[in-house]
């Protein structure tokens, strides 16, 4: 099954919908379609020139959001029988949209591929280009196996850290995976992560936008958005995703 591109989704509660778009929109270098579902719950993050998009925002009726992927295939039907056969489970078949949910329980869409070919550019050096899965210790085996398995030509490997694996998808596909092993037992999650040329430049970009400092790691930085949702700034290319002596 061939992937023809991928969307990183920001979910935010509904009531603060507003200031993760606003937000997201300037860190991005973006601006929004017209807003879309029964609830105007959904919008497109829009990247200037010409370029195809890859990161939508959505509004979550309960819980703190995350975020979430998005798949677009030739064929929907048979991208959602093959998750099922590894594991997965369908949450809501919309006809062309099909919501799962992944072992763990991370849920992720398959959607009709409508062309997209042409990767946003680096934006003031930095790129939002990476959804990161948190899972626990008991599934996260299971988890890795499944996605190397649903995306076969995706580069599956493990990462600079034990308790990292990364799926690399091929090049020009905009949004890549990385699996976290969490260090305890509790529910699966997901974040954001952008690749940064300088982490501390970007750091005071994104703060002068609102979002707040939460931890600092040797090769990544935490902030929470402004919408309350937490992300990273990793150390990576933000060209090529690559990584400084593959640390993260």
């Amino acid at each position: 099954m061939t992937t023809r591109w991928t969307y990183a989704f920001v979910d935010r509660p509904a009531a603060r919908f507003a200031q993760a778009c606003d937000f997201w929109t300037s860190a991005t270098g973006t601006r929004l379609s017209e807003f879309r579902g029964e609830r105007r719950e959904f919008v497109t993050l829009v990247p200037l020139g010409g370029a195809d998009a890859c990161v939508k925002v959505q509004a979550v009726a309960s819980g703190p959001g995350g975020a979430h992927l998005d798949f677009c295939v030739d064929d929907v039907r048979k991208f959602a029988k093959a998750a099922q056969a590894l594991g997965a489970h369908v949450v809501a078949d919309q006809g062309t949209l099909v919501v799962l949910r992944s072992p763990a329980g991370r849920l992720f869409c398959a959607d009709p591929w409508r062309g997209q070919s042409t990767r946003p550019p680096v934006i003031r050096g930095s790129r939002l280009d990476q959804v990161c899965l948190d899972i626990p210790p008991s599934l996260y085996d299971t988890e890795v196996a499944f996605w190397a398995a649903l995306l076969p030509d995706w580069e599956s490997r493990s990462g600079s850290l034990p308790e990292f694996h990364v799926l690399q998808p091929p090049a020009g596909l905009p949004v890549r995976i990385l699996l976290q092993r969490l260090d305890e037992e509790r529910p699966a999650s997901a974040h954001l992560d952008l690749a940064c040329a300088d982490i501390e430049a970007t750091r005071a970009e994104h703060e002068r936008l609102g979002a707040e400092f939460v931890a600092r790691h040797r090769n990544w930085t935490v902030l929470r958005d402004p919408a309350g949702g937490l992300y990273c700034l990793t150390g990576r290319d933000p060209e090529t995703g690559g990584l400084p002596n593959r640390m993260r």
